[in-house]
């Protein structure tokens, strides 16, 4: 799978109280991403998550008619995820966006994102990279960057 830089919506982003994705995609230059096709957000955890309490991660795709996503509309959102499954390196998590979505988007909407919802927090660490793909991740081996091929 190839990664386009201009489709990551985080990168190694720290989380401790609910926020947007540091990127969005603006849909006004990009039209017609996902056309035909199911589109992918993959959430990797890069820092475990920690907190005093029992916190928990939901994962938010959303639209929105500001470049800061404020006022989301949300396409859709895994369910409350509890930081004991949320560990460095962990198999990617994957939402779909089928086309059906696209076509239900109210009109307006011309950014895209991720929204990090904390539940019981604060979070004292964690962080995430999401990136946009028509893949869906399901894990594998990962490897530091800069390694040498022979």
């Amino acid at each position: 799978m190839l990664l386009d830089s201009l489709l990551k919506l985080s990168d190694a982003q720290a989380v401790t109280a609910t926020a947007v994705s540091t990127n969005v995609i603006d849909l006004s230059q990009s039209r017609d991403i996902g056309v035909g096709e199911d589109i992918y957000v993959n959430i990797g955890v890069d820092t475990s998550v920690t907190a005093a309490g029992a916190a928990t991660v939901t994962f938010e795709v959303v639209t929105s008619s500001d470049s800061g996503l404020a006022s989301p509309n949300v396409l859709v959102a895994t369910g409350a995820i509890g930081k004991a499954e949320l560990t460095a390196g962990r198999a990617p998590i994957s939402v779909c966006l089928p086309p059906s979505v696209y076509a239900a988007l109210p009109t307006g909407q011309r950014y895209l994102g991720v929204r990090y919802t904390v539940g019981t927090g604060p979070l004292t660490a964690g962080a995430f990279t999401c990136y946009v793909s028509n893949t869906e991740v399901h894990g594998g081996k990962y490897y530091a960057s800069g390694f040498n091929v022979l």
